[in-house]
């Protein structure tokens, strides 16, 4: 799960960081309005954390541009202003949440949770695909009702899969789901290919039908 921290304070955004990696999400940080816009514009995320008062723009206009390009990004403000309009016109604009500062990280987390949760799997914490079986909460999967060992990445990718079911994958957005904008830097994508390889293999020994589909020439695609 790749989250986007909009957030200027640096303490605060290397604390939350520290916090939501451990909980085993991906961050990436903008501490300005216009690096928070040139992200958003180029990459996807599955949660926005995002400040109102950055030091060269209002985040609420962030927000309305990110709906302007239709984009699908579930949005909590973290915000120091308590004022209610702001409150009000950022869930109007199409906040999922609101967030006052100071609070609590694991608060922070579960809200998250909640949101990705909503807004991806329909509020439930266990999602089933025929044979497969997936605790958001433990991180554990389940096929045929046996834990197969999946590695944070391959449990990443399998989410991730299974969230966009039926739709095809590029590599280079599997990529970027993976490593974020540190994709960018690399020469070629080969290990979402190792990746994707070594997570068909462990579904198949489990005895996972053959959901993941290579697409010629784009990418790949969850059928199921």
């Amino acid at each position: 799960m790749k989250i986007l921290i909009v957030e200027d304070e640096t303490e605060l955004a290397k604390s939350m960081e520290e916090y939501l990696s451990a909980a085993k999400y991906r961050c990436e940080n903008a501490p300005t309005f216009v690096e928070a816009v040139d992200k958003i514009s180029r990459y996807d995320y599955d949660c926005i954390l995002l400040d109102i008062s950055l030091p060269d723009g209002n985040g609420l206009k962030i927000l309305e541009e990110l709906k302007k390009e239709n984009k699908q990004e579930g949005v909590i403000i973290i915000s120091a202003k308590n004022s209610l309009d702001d409150k009000i016109k950022g869930l109007e604009i199409g906040a999922d949440d609101y967030l006052t500062k100071p609070f609590h990280l694991s608060e922070l987390t579960a809200r998250i949770y909640s949101l990705i949760r909503r807004r991806q799997f329909n509020s439930s914490n266990i999602i089933r695909q025929n044979e497969i079986e997936i605790n958001l909460l433990a991180k554990n999967v389940l096929v045929h009702h046996e834990e197969v060992a999946l590695t944070r990445k391959e449990f990443d990718l399998l989410i991730y899969f299974i969230g966009n079911k039926n739709r095809v994958l590029s590599k280079s957005t599997l990529a970027e789901h993976l490593s974020g904008d540190f994709a960018d830097m690399l020469d070629n994508h080969d290990f979402v290919y190792a990746h994707v390889k070594n997570l068909k293999k462990k579904l198949s020994d489990a005895g996972c039908e053959p959901y993941i589909k290579t697409v010629y020439g784009t990418g790949y695609k969850w059928e199921g």
